[in-house]
């Protein structure tokens, strides 16, 4: 099984480093973006399994990173776990309207961090197994 890889999209750095200890017990790589435009450029290049994004971000706020990603079928699959210090029910239903997978407010508890970013890792194993079935099913019904 592959390492899973986790990017953390914040323009404070203090908040990417909270991020990255309270993940030391998930086996993980990470990596980080400091801003909207950041976030997508580093999509392409670290292929993340799933994405801690700040929503009051410079350039792109979280908002628009996560329908930008959840609108193309080639990033639409990456997990989204939006950690913000927003925290009004208007801010829940803009979060899930943009398409995140999870919300979590700032602060964060790390233990409620931990279970929230393995739980997504699990059923992003398990969404991707799926899909790979789903092509080796489609390739063995194809006509030789």
């Amino acid at each position: 099984m592959t390492t899973s890889r986790i990017l953390i999209a914040d323009d404070n750095p203090q908040n990417r480093e909270l991020l990255e200890a309270l993940l030391v017990k998930i086996d993980c790589d990470t990596d980080f973006a400091v801003d909207g435009q950041d976030t997508l450029n580093k999509v392409e290049s670290f292929k993340p399994d799933l994405i801690l994004l700040d929503v009051m971000m410079p350039k792109l706020n979280g908002f628009e990173v996560c329908r930008k990603l959840k609108g193309n079928p080639i990033t639409s699959r990456i997990m989204i776990l939006m950690v913000t210090a927003l925290s009004e029910l208007g801010d829940i239903e803009r979060a899930v309207a943009a398409g995140t997978d999870d919300f979590l407010s700032k602060p964060v508890n790390s233990l409620e961090l931990q279970k929230r970013v393995t739980n997504m890792l699990k059923f992003k194993g398990t969404v991707d197994e799926n899909e790979r079935l789903r092509a080796y099913i489609r390739e063995m019904e194809e006509p030789r």
